[in-house]
């Protein structure tokens, strides 16, 4: 009997994520830089993710299926590192696959192989998915010091135009000509006290979720339109530290190459307790 199922090229693939929120098993997550197939059990084969893969990463290839091994599957997956064991096992817990798992656990114990098991408990019970969805509780964590503000105050918003949801947007609105423009994850504003005095000050805004939000093709064909046609002076990808929101980064990347007008890019990076962790220009 023979079975189709994905196969990376992790040569190409750049880690973008793109295809993650495309996978309905869950079956890829981006581990160490590069998006995984964390298990081939929960590969369905129909190759949902190949279309959103920029790079060409993906393909489906067809090969003689043979009883689930899961202490073969513990043998390769080890070689790739303490980070995608742990991602595997948490995708086995997560389908309820609690025989593969205790063969899974018993293969590392029988291996000598320390991941120190019971403190990654948590880890292996929630983990499986994108890792911006994992449930946090920021009211027992000590949170960076701000001045002191003795009485309420009402900050005023920058925002300059409506709407602001990428889809909605008509990227040849006059507000768009030779504007500096900011393409924000829909979380950073949430997370980021200061996000309107730090990006939106004199600034065009654009929101999007690259996780969420469907017909992605079309958020890329409005910012080619937006570099070529409506002459935007500069495009800041506002993201969140979660993996998926790396796909924001790529759409603005492809639709610069599209438009094949070198329009700078600035990346910033937010914590999701609201920090700037990395700004840089890409």
């Amino acid at each position: 009997m023979k079975r189709k199922i994905i196969q990376i090229d992790e040569e190409k693939c750049t880690g973008c994520g793109l295809c993650i929120p495309n996978c309905q098993e869950g079956a890829l997550q981006i581990i160490d830089g590069k998006v995984r197939l964390i298990s081939d059990l929960f590969c369905d084969g129909l190759g949902a993710c190949i279309g959103h893969c920029p790079e060409g990463a993906i393909e489906i290839i067809e090969r003689e299926a043979v009883p689930y091994d899961e202490r073969r599957v513990m043998e390769i997956l080890v070689t790739k590192g303490p980070n995608t064991v742990l991602a595997h096992l948490a995708h086995l817990r997560h389908h309820n696959e609690e025989e593969f798992l205790q063969q899974a656990i018993n293969y590392l114990k029988e291996n000598n192989i320390d991941l120190t098991i019971e403190k990654h408990e948590e880890h292996i019970a929630s983990a499986c998915g994108c890792q911006g969805s994992m449930a946090r509780d920021f009211r027992t964590e000590e949170k960076p010091s701000a001045p002191e503000v003795t009485a309420p105050v009402s900050a005023r918003s920058e925002l300059r135009q409506w709407p602001v949801q990428l889809h909605l947007l008509n990227p040849h609105a006059s507000y768009f000509k030779n504007a500096d423009v900011v393409l924000a994850a829909d979380c950073a504003a949430f997370a980021m006290g200061d996000f309107h005095a730090r990006y939106m000050k004199e600034k065009t805004i654009a929101i999007a979720c690259p996780k969420l939000d469907s017909n992605k093709e079309s958020y890329i064909q409005k910012l080619t339109s937006m570099i070529n046609e409506t002459k935007i002076n500069s495009l800041n990808v506002v993201m969140m530290e979660v993996p998926c929101c790396g796909g924001l980064l790529q759409m603005a990347k492809m639709a610069r190459d599209a438009a094949g007008r070198n329009v700078p890019i600035k990346r910033s990076i937010i914590s999701i307790q609201g920090e700037l962790l990395e700004e840089e220009w890409a």
